[in-house]
């Protein structure tokens, strides 16, 4: 059964006990490279949490945007607030990872910050009227050696000083039935406007998508490249999937004659207690939203749980159709 990701705000009502009270200005948010490594205190094969017992307070909280790893290198994003609940946009961050309980800590590794808006015609009623809307994503890049729990840390850099945080663990290697990048894509039929009598039936953004209904995935796969976007945004917790749908419609607008992309919702009838729709089970999905970037033979190029930003979005889309 496909599971709501309780991340950004709900996952920190869920773990703190508070309730969110909405994000920063969206004018701070905007993207920025990862700061440099030498920012922040190599680990030294010291454990994870003498390398945060250096920090002289405690940092904020971190949520992960994802729960599906695999052995080797993951893109791992994670959202940043404060104790109240507000969306921090603007952190020098960098992660450490170590596995199990007594793993040797791994890091840093520094978090870049993706501006999760769009230019205005893309922006949604869905987007701009949610007070916890996510403003952006921070991603870095994790090194996991082998399956099993790694326990997560985070450094913030402040002055001089840093604030630690502990991080929710990963499970590394608990999902196979998803397929991975270099995988055939699964072919599956997905439901089109045509098909139906109001594009309500098959999305719940508002207003609806014009543009990301009219290919049937099992008509174009292997064809032509295709961008696939599972995403519920008047359903999804993390408050992430509006703003990645209007993303892909921004980068839609630019390559959408190079590319077919296809936005499916990932319940069945939109109701999250009939269970995952047909096309979210054929890619074995648990959470949402996913991306998947597939190349013009069929075979995955690129996949990505939880938010991603206008640029990632691009980079991934240019790989399929040079």
């Amino acid at each position: 059964m496909l599971v709501r990701v309780t991340t950004a705000a709900a996952l920190l009502a869920a773990a703190i006990g508070l309730v969110a009270c909405g994000g920063d200005d969206p004018s701070t948010s905007a993207s920025r490279a990862a700061p440099a490594a030498s920012d922040f205190p190599d680990a030294n094969g010291k454990k994870l949490l003498q390398v945060l017992n250096a920090a002289s307070g405690e940092g904020p909280v971190i949520s992960p945007s994802g729960t599906v790893y695999g052995q080797g290198d993951n893109r791992y994003a994670f959202g940043v607030f404060d104790t109240g609940g507000a969306q921090i946009t603007d952190a020098d961050i960098a992660l450490y990872a170590a596995p199990g309980k007594d793993g040797e800590a791994e890091g840093p590794f520094p978090a870049s910050i993706e501006d999760l808006s769009v230019e205005g015609p893309f922006q949604s009623k869905t987007t701009a009227l949610d007070p916890n809307s996510a403003k952006v994503a921070y991603v870095t890049h994790l090194e996991f050696d082998q399956p099993g729990e790694w326990r997560i840390g985070a450094l913030v850099k402040s002055g001089d000083s840093y604030q630690a945080s502990l991080v929710p663990s990963a499970v590394v290697g608990s999902s196979t039935s998803m397929p991975q990048v270099g995988d055939k894509a699964p072919v599956t039929h997905t439901v089109t406007a045509d098909e139906v009598s109001d594009l309500a039936q098959i999305d719940t953004r508002d207003p609806h998508s014009t543009t990301m209904h009219e290919d049937d995935l099992a008509d174009v796969l292997g064809q032509e490249p295709v961008v696939l976007l599972f995403a519920s945004p008047a359903l999804c917790r993390s408050r992430t999937c509006g703003p990645v749908v209007d993303i892909a419609e921004q980068v839609q607008d630019q390559y959408g004659n190079q590319a077919a992309f296809i936005y499916v919702e990932p319940y069945k009838d939109n109701v999250i207690d009939k269970g995952a729709s047909a096309p979210a089970q054929a890619y074995g999905l648990q959470t949402e939203p996913w991306l998947f970037v597939i190349d013009r033979e069929g075979v995955i190029r690129t996949e990505i749980e939880g938010a991603f930003g206008a640029q990632e979005l691009e980079a991934a889309v240019q790989k399929v159709v040079e």
